[in-house]
C-alpha cells in the first residue's frame, strides 16, 4: 500500500469510518468490512483534502475538464469537492422509481461535453458505469472516473479509465453463499438505504 493510501486508511480508522461486521453493500454483495465515507466527508477539511487529491489524479489521467458528475447519494460530497478543486461545474444523477440512473432537477449536458465521473467507493463499479452510460446517452463524453476507495482490487470495469486514492481487496460474498449469513449473523446496510 502506498504512503498516501496508508494515510487515507488511517483517516478512515480515526473517524470510525472503517467498520467491521456483516454488511450488505449497494451492489447486493455481503462483506465483513464496510467503508462509510460519509463519516470522513462530514468533516469539510477532510472532504476538501481528499477532493484535491482526487482532482489531481484525475487531471493527470484526463486533463482539464469543466464538468464533474456523481451518483447520488454517496458521490455528492466528494464529487462537489473534486469539481471545486478543478474549477468545474458539478451535477449529479439519481435513480428514478424504476431504479434507473438518470439526470433530473433540470441538469443537462452539452453535446460532446467532456466529463469526469466521481464516486466515493467503487465495489463492482455498477453505479459509476451507470453514470457513464447516462452521460453517453445524453451526448456528453465521459473521459475518466475516480473514487476515494476502490474495493475491487483494481478489477471493476466502469467503461472509462479510472483512478482511486486507495485500492483495497476487501472480501465480498454472494448472499447465497455468504458464510456470515450461514452463521445467522444479520446483514446491515450502514449507508443511506435500508437492507
Amino acid at each position: 500500500m502506498t504512503p498516501q493510501a496508508e494515510s487515507i486508511l488511517e483517516l478512515f480508522r480515526s473517524t470510525s469510518a472503517y467498520l467491521n461486521g456483516h454488511f450488505r453493500l449497494t451492489s447486493g454483495l455481503h462483506s465483513p468490512g464496510y467503508l462509510q465515507c460519509a463519516l470522513v466527508l462530514q468533516h469539510p477539511k477532510y472532504a476538501a483534502e481528499l477532493g484535491g487529491m482526487l482532482a489531481e489524479e484525475l487531471l493527470n489521467l484526463a486533463g482539464p475538464v469543466g464538468l464533474v458528475v456523481s451518483p447520488a447519494l454517496g458521490g455528492l460530497i466528494i464529487g462537489h469537492e473534486v469539481a471545486r478543486a478543478l474549477g468545474a461545474r458539478f451535477i449529479f444523477t439519481e435513480r428514478d422509481e424504476n431504479k434507473k440512473m438518470t439526470l433530473r432537477r433540470g441538469f443537462a449536458v452539452a453535446a460532446d461535453e467532456p466529463a469526469l465521473v466521481v464516486e466515493d467507493v467503487v465495489t463492482t463499479g455498477g453505479s459509476t458505469r451507470d453514470v457513464v452510460d447516462v452521460l453517453r446517452a445524453a451526448g456528453a463524453r465521459p473521459l475518466a472516473a475516480g473514487s476515494i476507495v476502490d474495493r475491487s482490487g483494481g478489477q471493476a470495469d466502469v467503461g472509462v479509465p479510472r483512478v482511486a486514492l486507495m485500492t483495497l481487496e476487501v472480501v465480498t460474498y454472494d448472499p447465497a453463499v455468504c458464510p456470515l449469513c450461514a452463521q445467522g449473523i444479520p446483514a446491515v446496510k450502514p449507508g443511506s438505504r435500508p437492507v
